[in-house]
């Protein structure tokens, strides 16, 4: 499985300690901030799965983060749980209803932070095909959410995964990168024409074992496409 990359943003260190210790535990991928500012720019920069978000920090607080958060069209659709002492009703609201999907008061069990998470991430999935694709000896499987080359497992972070999956269901069509990020990344969303090509690059050198990134072809003045058929250039 696609390992999930969670960013905890806590001031105490003890707290991101704790909540990253029982996270590795439960096979995900964590990364730590201090502040809502050190937090923001490693959204941007790391671009997690989802952030684990405390209410009360020193300077900028949980709820301005996530109001920041929603105001960028890069930003607005990361999952965020808030995590707080703040236990009445009425902070329970205020903090759905700024955005964040979903709320975990202080103290919480491990288990129970786990089982929210999966919760939350699984409402974030985009929609991807049911059924297996298998092109030569790459097999992507959707449902088990895992990339195998020969029974190997192959390692890519989750906007590879999606680009993939548009790759595979759209093969022997070119797209440019306009609409490469209308489809993977989403619509209206304001990105950079070359973060399409940075994250080819990644994608075609987690599938380079055997050859296979030779699929992702290159068309000099229109985009790309997958296509089994090699042309030479």
């Amino acid at each position: 499985m696609s390992e999930k990359t969670i960013l905890i943003v806590d001031d105490e260190p003890a707290i991101r300690d704790m909540i990253s210790t029982a996270l590795d535990v439960a096979g995900f991928n964590c990364i730590q901030a201090e502040n809502a500012q050190q937090a923001h720019a490693m959204i941007i920069d790391e671009q997690p799965d989802l952030v684990l978000l405390d209410w009360m920090m020193p300077g900028t607080s949980g709820v301005e983060l996530i109001r920041r958060l929603q105001r960028d069209e890069l930003t607005k659709n990361v999952p965020v749980i808030m995590l707080t002492a703040k236990a009445s009703e009425d902070n329970v609201v205020q903090g759905l209803e700024i955005g964040a999907d979903d709320y975990i008061t202080k103290p919480f069990s491990p288990r129970a932070l786990v089982a929210r998470i999966n919760a939350v991430l699984r409402r974030a999935e985009p929609a991807l095909p049911q059924e297996p694709i298998q092109v030569e000896s790459l097999l992507f499987d959707p449902i088990s959410h895992r990339v195998t080359i020969n029974d190997q497992t192959v390692s890519m972070g989750p906007t590879e995964f999606r680009l993939l999956s548009f790759f595979l269901t759209h093969q022997e069509r070119v797209y440019s990168r306009d609409q490469i990020l209308d489809h993977v990344w989403g619509g209206n969303v304001y990105m950079d024409e070359r973060t399409v090509d940075v994250h080819i690059r990644r994608l075609r050198k987690a599938i380079a074992l055997e050859g296979h990134d030779r699929f992702i072809q290159t068309v000099r003045g229109a985009g790309y496409r997958f296509s089994t058929r090699v042309v030479e250039e």
